[in-house]
């Protein structure tokens, strides 16, 4: 019985760090996925092959979102491929920049997120495939609108899975 409590911990933690990891851009549902896996291995009888592989589903769901909605907002605005990685690696760096240059927890490296797609799209489709100004201006507004949707969309599949995660350990 105390192992069932136990799982529950050990989910509702993972579950909200996941949460966290996902709003830095880190792979939170995966997070969660090696943890529902380890508690599986322990106590098997408590979380099922069911329960993981549903949570990998809902990591993978998660992450062709995040491609496709990135690559997609460039795109449907005349982005290259190119561009399209430009705005991944933006996303990144602007996370990471966003969370020490705007001091506002969460929000800063959300902004910054979303802000970077848009900067790397612009950058790589002015300065290497030599788009026009406003042909660039399109195609990294399009990779900000597609990551501010990834984002949302991310987060409510790890909230999703965070709650999932904590009611296998009952069910």
């Amino acid at each position: 019985m105390w192992e069932m409590w136990v799982i529950a911990l050990i989910a509702l933690t993972t579950g909200l760090a996941g949460i966290v990891m996902v709003v830095l851009a880190l792979p939170g549902i995966w997070f969660m996925v090696l943890a529902s896996g380890l508690c599986m291995w322990w106590q098997p009888d408590i979380i099922s092959v069911k329960a993981v592989v549903t949570l990998a589903v809902l990591g993978i769901i998660s992450e062709a979102t995040d491609i496709v909605a990135s690559a997609a907002g460039a795109k449907k605005l005349g982005g290259s491929k190119r561009g399209a990685v430009g705005a991944i690696i933006g996303t990144m760096l602007g996370a990471i920049f966003g969370t020490v240059f705007i001091p506002i927890p969460i929000l800063g490296t959300i902004l910054g997120g979303i802000l970077g797609a848009g900067a790397g799209a612009l950058m790589v489709e002015r300065g290497i495939v030599k788009m026009t100004w406003t042909d660039s201006l399109k195609s990294g507004g399009g990779a900000a609108i597609g990551r501010t949707v990834s984002i949302f969309v991310k987060l409510g599949l790890t909230i999703v899975a965070g709650l999932f995660f904590v009611t296998a350990a009952f069910v």
